[in-house]
């Protein structure tokens, strides 16, 4: 089979479309053969040995697919083949066929696309995780997303509205700001590009206090790090979350002091080890995003699909920050 690999550290360009043996289903595992693979962040930095997590090489990027159940080992009963599925893969997604433990495994609605299914998990998952278990946001309070036009700040964004909350959105672009007024944010800010000088820094503050008014946001969710963070962390409102998600612009310093002045609290948010840790209540949020998904207040967005051959460029406009919504590698019709 044919699978896109990373051989030695460095960027997208580093790629190689090589051949690997074809997978075999272990017991509780199924093989998958890929449709499509939506690209993420941590596929920017996996390859360049960044990611938390370092797969032996070779292996293949991507951490989130769909496709057609194509065998099943012992002891699987719940999936047969020719089933429709999605599943995250943590890495190796970017192949024609994966071994993955059944367990991991949900069905695809009849009426998605395979582009469709491969940009639901990760970035709804993540969020609906944030948003509840780490941000406790309640209906009637504000939230407020930064980078809200890409994958995580999309659902975010949905999500936020769909559990009753006035979402700003803060976003680099009038085109980005109109992505999330399509989603339906309530208020926009958009903001420069960093670097920012102390003068700027304080501007940003000011822009975000504008918007969000007196009484500041309730929920900071925050996928983009570096100098966004403080202006962002100075419009909190009393006893706010600030929900750290990723850090594309760099990893932030923040001034403790804020937290005393609004009594709030700064939260880590990492979904692969909260969904190894508890399984089950990971499955309860999955199952309310299927709902949300049937009645339409959420849908991923793919802006732009790639061909297998190309899945090196959908990293790299990852990386340059250009992504709206989901880009989606097809590795297969």
């Amino acid at each position: 089979m044919r699978a896109l690999l990373s051989k030695a550290p460095g960027g997208p360009e580093t790629l190689i479309m090589d051949e690997l043996p074809d997978p075999v289903a272990g017991p509780g595992q199924v093989v998958v053969a890929v449709k499509a693979c939506s690209i993420n962040y941590p596929d920017v930095l996996i390859i360049e040995d960044k990611y938390q997590m370092k797969p032996p090489r070779p292996f293949a990027p991507g951490s989130e697919i769909s496709g057609v159940v194509e065998s099943v080992g012992e002891g699987v009963t719940e999936f047969k083949p020719g089933d429709r599925v999605l599943c995250t893969t943590g890495a190796g997604g970017l192949v024609e066929k994966i071994a993955v433990p059944a367990a991991s495994l949900y069905p695809l609605p009849a009426e998605r696309s395979f582009e469709e299914g491969a940009s639901l998990l990760l970035t709804y998952a993540t969020s609906i995780h944030a948003l509840l278990d780490r941000g406790h946001l309640k209906e009637g309070q504000t939230l407020l997303v930064l980078g809200a036009a890409g994958g995580v700040g999309l659902a975010a964004v949905e999500l936020g509205k769909a559990f009753g909350a006035r979402v700003v959105a803060a976003v680099s672009s009038e085109e980005k700001a109109q992505a999330c007024r399509d989603a339906g944010a309530d208020d926009v800010v958009i903001y420069g590009r960093a670097p920012f000088d102390r003068d700027q820094s304080k501007a940003l503050a000011d822009q975000f206090k504008a918007v969000l008014g007196a009484g500041g946001a309730d929920v900071i969710y925050d996928p983009v790090g570096g100098d966004y963070a403080e202006p962002a962390l100075r419009s909190i409102g009393w006893e706010g979350r600030y929900l750290v998600v990723g850090f594309p612009a760099g990893i932030p310093k923040l001034p403790l002091n804020l937290t005393l002045l609004k009594s709030c609290d700064v939260c880590g948010v990492f979904w692969g080890a909260f969904a190894a840790r508890d399984p089950q209540a990971n499955r309860a949020h999955v199952d309310r995003l299927f709902r949300l998904w049937k009645d339409g207040s959420i849908a991923p967005r793919v802006t732009e699909v790639f061909p297998f051959e190309k899945g090196g460029d959908a990293i790299a406009k990852m990386a340059a920050r250009g992504a709206i919504g989901k880009l989606v590698v097809k590795v297969a019709d």
